[in-house]
């Protein structure tokens, strides 16, 4: 009981600095302002994600649906006469004929709609934060991860080799990372469904989740070593979860189209909020605050163990063919 409550304190604190992090989206507009490029990205998925997408969800429900309604009625109406009213197959025939056509919508519009909004903001959010960074590079913004000064690029990446063996290195990195986190997502996927607890679990481990893929970006851009990312992360989770709460919290007041709409809108945000985040500092300051240190939880242990074997039946695999 001791242990856990002087981890309390330290874990409160790391959290509370994570979600101002977070929210500290003034750093949006100075970005955009000192990037043309990046202001031109922002706008594409607000018009995707935003007018297209949501406005789409939006029409149907307050314009088609009703439409239907009115003119492919639940109930009987009178006027329809005696006849009609006494037998249920017209009303059954109504409901059928609406059904069919929502799902038309769905079927021939929004899901393709998602799938393409998927894969064309994902490619921008790569975009976006790319620009983000290289006004922090260029301008100086953040002390600390300019290249000359971030403690990442100059103790990580010194180790890696230059040339045709780095290159392999960070896409080896790649590759292992997609992996790691499409496991990890299945995990959070699963605890989700673990009676009374899953829900707060879910919550927790998808905002770490979200956190992790927002700083991401940056950590490829000064080529920080996986083993270091993973365990500078796992290290000070805390911070992380309270970073990735406001991004998450769209799942849990609506549904999953409109869920994954507004997050499509808010999560380029946070990547650079991420971007200009002294993580590193913003932590170390925060160690007199609380005075305790924070116990290191293995975040992605089932995860690494997961990639690692799958990984080693690569070669398994090509020798048999």
């Amino acid at each position: 009981m001791e242990s856990l409550a002087s981890q309390a304190k330290p874990a409160a604190v790391l959290w509370l600095a994570g979600f101002l992090q977070a929210a500290r989206l003034h750093r949006v507009v100075s970005f955009c302002v000192s990037s043309r490029a990046l202001s031109i990205r922002i706008a594409q998925c607000f018009l995707l994600n935003g007018f297209i997408f949501l406005g789409s969800l939006l029409t149907l429900k307050s314009v088609v649906i009703p439409t239907l309604l009115w003119i492919l009625p639940e109930q009987c109406d009178q006027s329809w006469g005696q006849h009609l009213c006494e037998h249920t197959t017209a009303v059954a025939l109504y409901s059928f004929l609406r059904s069919g056509l929502v799902e038309i919508f769905y079927v021939f519009w929004f899901y393709p709609l998602y799938i393409f909004s998927f894969i064309i903001s994902t490619l921008w959010y790569g975009d976006i934060a790319k620009h983000a960074l290289a006004v922090v590079k260029s301008k100086k913004l953040d002390a600390s991860q300019a290249p000359d000064s971030d403690p990442h690029s100059t103790s990580v990446s010194a180790d890696r080799p230059e040339g045709f063996d780095g290159v392999a290195i960070g896409v080896g990195e790649q590759v292992y990372s997609i992996l790691l986190l499409t496991i990890f997502f299945a995990e959070v996927t699963v605890i989700g469904y673990i009676p009374y607890l899953g829900k707060a679990m879910n919550f927790m481990l998808l905002s770490l989740m979200y956190a992790y893929y927002c700083f991401e970006y940056k950590w490829n851009f000064f080529a920080v070593s996986l083993n270091h990312r993973l365990d500078f992360f796992e290290s000070n989770w805390a911070f992380f979860a309270g970073f990735g709460s406001p991004c998450v919290l769209p799942i849990f007041f609506f549904s999953p189209l409109t869920s994954y709409g507004v997050m499509a809108i808010l999560y380029p945000l946070f990547v650079m909020t991420a971007a200009g985040t002294q993580e590193e500092q913003t932590i170390d300051e925060l160690k007199s605050l609380h005075g305790g240190k924070l116990n290191r939880i293995p975040l992605f242990f089932v995860a690494k163990r997961l990639t690692t074997q799958a990984l080693q039946l690569l070669p398994e695999a090509q020798k048999e063919q």
